[in-house]
């Protein structure tokens, strides 16, 4: 096996909050078994962080940067890029504007094949949110169709890359997302009578908690709630919960290792009521766990959870029918909570890394 250096470029990393920088940690450690890994990142979210430290063997360079409308801003990443040695894998993780295009500049001048991860399509929003149909036609196209492959997390993604962006298929590769070995539980039995509900992930529009808050205001059944997870939607929804005294719901903040672990344990049922995911790293743990998982038929959910889980409209009636559905059907709850633990055997960081480096294989030189 080739050893390699490689730069995981990322627009945020740990202990910046999300899914995308969980991706990039888990895969840089798990390459750094075998291979030199670098993560070159942000200052943002991380700012009492050190701007270069060594963890689990990979190195963590971290340039200032202004987040500016939701966007990190760093003069010094491509002269940062520009240093690494020549021979190295450059592999982007793109779910924003700027970073992407500085990438594609560098490797432009110094005539270098990169590679793109491709997390998620994001729709607009805010004041600017109208230039990025624009941005992604003119600017982050031309980027993808640059590099040297693009990784996708589904099929659905591959087609969608295709189609939107009009890269070459024979560049695309369908790569999913891992969970790590120690959220792996053996079978356990349905705490009865009241369902316990588990959601984790950030507090942000994109994962739409308030919808579940909402459906939980139409469940029939007792049922509780735990979230575990921070964002900047927490402050608005704890709000709503005492506005209308939403009974049985609890905020745990942001949790890891053991005290993560505990709530997939102790919970009946992980609901997942996003807009829209690009593969979730909750989901994936939560089946791991051997919980069943009811999430919105949405994109990315449906990819991930179609025969293994259940699916429902993205709406609160829709949730709460499907929730009173699994407090009253032990024979559905079974049957679910086996298919998670089926399933996630088949989704480690193990064999994702293994998967990464047959694209780099087959694409760099």
């Amino acid at each position: 096996m080739k050893r390699r250096r490689i730069v995981q470029i990322t627009p945020y990393y740990p202990p910046h909050l999300g899914g995308m920088e969980a991706v990039v940690q888990h895969l840089a450690r798990q390459q750094a078994q075998r291979h030199e890994v670098t993560v070159l990142t942000t200052t943002v979210g991380a700012r009492d962080s050190p701007r270069r430290e060594l963890v689990h063997n990979v190195a963590t360079i971290r340039t200032a940067a202004l987040d500016v409308a939701h966007t990190p801003v760093s003069a010094g990443l491509v002269p940062a890029l520009l240093r690494t040695p020549r021979t190295a894998v450059w592999h982007l993780h793109a779910a924003h504007a700027v970073l992407p295009e500085q990438v594609a500049l560098a490797a432009a001048v110094r005539r270098q094949p990169f590679l793109l991860h491709f997390h998620l399509d994001v729709d607009q929003s805010g004041k600017l949110g109208w230039l990025l149909p624009h941005y992604k036609k003119h600017v982050f196209g031309r980027v993808l169709r640059a590099a040297a492959g693009v990784l996708v997390l589904t099929e659905a993604q591959r087609e969608f890359v295709r189609t939107a962006y009009r890269v070459d298929p024979g560049r695309i590769f369908a790569v999913p997302n891992g969970v790590s070995g120690e959220f792996f539980l053996p079978p356990r039995p349905r705490r009865e009578p009241v369902l316990r509900l588990l959601f984790v992930g950030r507090l942000s529009p994109q994962k739409n908690l308030a919808r579940l808050l909402r459906a939980l205001m139409l469940v029939r059944r007792p049922v509780v709630l735990d979230v575990a997870g921070d964002g900047e939607q927490r402050q608005q929804l704890e709000e709503t919960v005492q506005q209308q005294g939403i009974p049985g719901v609890r905020f745990h903040g942001r949790l890891h290792g053991a005290a993560l672990r505990n709530r997939y344990e102790q919970a009946d049922l992980f609901v997942l009521p996003s807009d829209r995911e690009g593969m979730s790293l909750a989901a994936l743990e939560a089946m791991a766990a051997g919980l069943p998982v009811l999430a919105t038929d949405v994109p990315g959910n449906t990819e991930l959870l179609r025969g293994i889980g259940a699916l429902a409209p993205a709406d609160s009636a829709a949730l709460a029918a499907a929730i009173d559905e699994f407090a009253a059907d032990e024979d559905l709850w079974q049957r679910t909570a086996a298919a998670s633990a089926r399933a996630a055997r088949e989704f480690t960081w193990t064999a994702v890394a293994d998967q990464v480096e047959a694209v780099y294989a087959e694409v760099l030189p």
